[in-house]
């Protein structure tokens, strides 16, 4: 078959169009979109998250030491009021949330359902989702001559035979407002991340 010269110059233009690959390069974007969001997201978060857990164990460190060396004998008063010590712990919390524009959310210096030798301090129901809970606990027990010590999960109550050292612990759990995990359900469900991120820290009391 033999085409005319304006014919053929259709069939080759045709042809052209045909052996281009933008369309398949839209299509493989678009395949690989939702890819680079969850990488790019979960960057970001994750990298916010291990951020933001150094600061809250830097705080923590500081304010167990600090009331670590406070007398231990502010605990036993009778009285009603927050300790001195544990007070002094709560409030360079507090100052270092202040330093570096961490919310609080508007937790109190009331603590409660606490008392001797431990003190928790929580943010209101009302400011959820942001929630803080700080953990003192000016008698936490530590096995005497041990080489080397587990630092727990939080600052309960110790209990066991041969514990007698006895420790300030401090612990403070954050709540995390995550964005990974709404990006991972575009690769499917089931995507579970903490809602708190917690430290504990504990310091030897010196008096």
């Amino acid at each position: 078959m033999i085409f005319a010269p304006h014919h053929r110059l259709e069939v080759l233009a045709r042809l052209r169009q045909l052996a281009e690959d933008r369309g398949a390069q839209i299509v493989e974007f678009a395949v690989a979109l939702p890819l680079l969001i969850v990488f790019v997201v979960g960057i970001f978060d994750f990298s916010g998250a291990f951020t933001l857990k150094q600061k809250l164990t830097n705080i923590s460190r500081d304010a167990a030491r600090l009331a670590a060396a406070d007398p231990a004998t502010d605990i036993l008063k009778p009285n009603s009021n927050v300790p001195a010590s544990v007070d002094d712990a709560y409030q360079a919390i507090l100052r270092y949330f202040n330093v570096n524009n961490l919310n609080n959310c508007g937790i109190t210096e009331a603590p409660s359902g606490t008392g001797p030798p431990m003190w928790t301090f929580s943010a209101p129901s009302t400011s959820a989702p942001c929630g803080l809970t700080i953990i003192i606990n000016r008698g936490y027990y530590l096995p005497a001559g041990t080489a080397t010590r587990t630092t727990p999960s939080t600052c309960e109550p110790s209990t066991g035979a041969g514990l007698q050292v006895v420790a300030t612990c401090v612990t403070i759990q954050y709540s995390y407002q995550w964005h990974f995990g709404k990006v991972a359900n575009l690769l499917g469900p089931g995507t579970t991340l903490p809602q708190n991120l917690t430290v504990t820290s504990i310091a030897m009391n010196e008096n």
